[in-house]
């Protein structure tokens, strides 16, 4: 038997209480306050002691791609990049190190580097022109190409546009280098080698280092192909999962009859290695793509005009007909929705669901709810939808002001997100980062929660103030509610008898923080089942 007994310092369980102690017996929560010390008293324990900080709940990300963020890390580092010229140096420098390698690849860019997202495949051209180039954009929806990659997927100017995606040309009718959305960059990654597979199992151990070290315990992989849960499956068959995933099992409107045989499998092959940490319960879905590369699908026209109305990736009813053969199988439905129409396009699948398939706890999930039609507000807590958000997208910086309100316009630009207007309605509000698309750290995401300010501060009082939810609330968010969604509430996301302790030790109590510090609040340690899985020796 092991025990810990954790004291001198606030345990906060999640449920709206607090302790002054906690006893964890064998990886499980057995005893709170005066009990967990009464208890103790009796077994030999390990004595951790809090030194005033602050324990909780760890940690869910309710959205998010843990096997490309760990990719990241194996390529050129153009992420902090502030400028095309850093990101090329990036490139070069990558690629000079690694002459080995037949295609440098990496992500993710700040698609807001270069007018209206449109990057050149002439740019990377001076930098490599050897061999091919292909970036992936912080959205995950754009890739950016030199010429040799433009050339060894065959795209021409003359290659139309795709089924769900688009080619963008120079004015003189020459293929740019942009590609957006899968129907394009697809032509690309089929003729891109492989990873490596000891390479794709070492990301998910970067990915689990990265998300402990940040007070996470559970993430949603949202974005599974076949491929990946053959590397999960891989990785937990090699006792190599170091934290909780579920994942989401990728639907692709142009292959999905030939997929769908395919996910009661996939569910059974991670089922048959029997991992606590790791489960396939999900399917996922893209409704549109995104507001910046103005393929996110919207009800009224882009102000811009573009693409009008943006991308609607299911034609007609055919999102609400894979939805129901979905859930058939007894799997949850996580659908990716960015503009109103999306959202009402996902609202509609489900509804839809549950009139064809009857009553059952689904819990099913519309993923990022940028824009929702105030008609479609109460349809949420009405059929029991789960608005999984990402708080870290609702404020003022780059992207949103450079590519996201000149495409929306002022008036639609400030109903997005809105957190405390579905909290308020009842909707079951769960918070993820989309990691890597943006900072997996949920007190990232929690201080916009809380403040809707840029990290400067900006604006005063915050953008869209309505929409700040309460800090106890965006912890729950982040922990409980995400919990409920992966249906393991009383199992983890609350600090209560019989529960895993999945835990997180702050230095200092978040909720007494002021907002715009809360990123700077230390996390002293992660535990998972009651184990040490991060601890902070700074």
């Amino acid at each position: 038997m092991s025990a810990t007994l954790f004291t001198a310092g606030t345990v906060w369980t999640g449920a709206g209480s607090e302790s002054d102690a906690l006893l964890v017996v064998d990886g499980t929560v057995r005893a709170l306050g005066g009990r967990a010390r009464e208890a103790a008293a009796g077994i030999g324990c390990e004595q951790v002691d809090l030194e005033g900080g602050f324990l909780m709940p760890s940690f869910g990300d309710g959205h998010s791609h843990p096997l490309y963020g760990g990719l990241e890390a194996v390529g050129p580092a153009v992420r902090s990049c502030g400028s095309v010229e850093e990101i090329l140096a990036a490139v070069k420098k990558y690629a000079d190190a690694h002459p080995e390698e037949e295609w440098i690849v990496g992500a993710s860019y700040d698609g807001s580097l270069a007018p209206g997202g449109l990057f050149d495949a002439r740019w990377l051209d001076s930098v490599v022109a050897d061999r091919p180039v292909a970036l992936r954009a912080w959205d995950y929806h754009t890739m950016w190409v030199n010429t040799a990659a433009l050339e060894r997927a065959g795209i021409t100017p003359d290659t139309p546009d795709p089924v769900l995606g688009e080619i963008p040309h120079r004015p003189d009718g020459s293929v740019l280098g942009t590609l957006r959305e899968w129907g394009a960059t697809d032509l690309v990654m089929a003729v891109m080698p492989a990873r490596d597979e000891r390479q794709r199992i070492g990301a998910l151990g970067t990915a689990a280092d990265y998300f402990l070290a940040r007070g996470v315990t559970w993430a949603q992989d949202a974005w599974v192909e076949p491929g990946d849960v053959a590397t999960y499956v891989g990785a937990a068959r090699q006792d190599a999962l170091r934290m909780r995933f579920n994942l989401a099992l990728y639907a692709d409107p142009r292959h999905f009859d030939s997929q769908v045989v395919d996910y009661a499998e996939a569910r059974r092959a991670v089922d048959a290695v029997g991992s606590p940490l790791l489960t396939a319960q999900t399917v996922k879905f893209f409704a549109d793509g995104v507001v910046e590369n103005e393929t996110g699908a919207l009800l009224a026209p882009y102000c811009s005009g573009l693409h009008s109305h943006g991308q609607q990736n299911w034609e007609g009813d055919s999102l609400a007909e894979a939805a129901r053969r979905v859930d058939e199988l007894g799997l949850q439905i996580h659908i990716h929705a960015i503009g109103d129409a999306a959202v009402r396009q996902a609202l509609d699948a489900i509804e839809y669901v549950q009139q064809r398939n009857g009553t059952r706890d689904r819990r099913p999930v519309i993923a990022h709810v940028q824009l929702v039609d105030q008609d479609d507000i109460g349809r949420f807590a009405a059929l029991g939808v789960i608005p999984n958000m990402q708080p870290l997208w609702a404020q003022m910086d780059a992207l949103m002001t450079v590519l996201t309100i000149p495409r929306l316009g002022v008036e639609r630009a400030d109903r997005q997100y809105q957190l405390q207007t579905l909290h308020r309605t009842g909707a079951a509000l769960a918070f993820g980062s989309d990691w890597p698309v943006s900072s997996g750290a949920p007190l990232d995401g929690i201080a916009v929660a809380v403040s809707r300010r840029t990290a400067e501060g900006e604006p005063e009082g915050g953008w869209t103030p309505h929409e700040i939810v309460p800090i106890e609330l965006a912890l729950s968010s982040y922990t409980g509610a995400v919990a409920y969604q992966a249906f393991a509430e009383g199992k983890w996301g609350r600090i209560t008898p019989g529960a895993s302790a999945d835990l997180v030790w702050f230095d200092r109590d978040p909720r007494s923080t002021p907002p715009l510090e809360l990123p700077g609040v230390e996390i002293r340690a992660t535990y998972l089942r009651g184990a040490q899985a991060y601890r902070n020796d700074d």
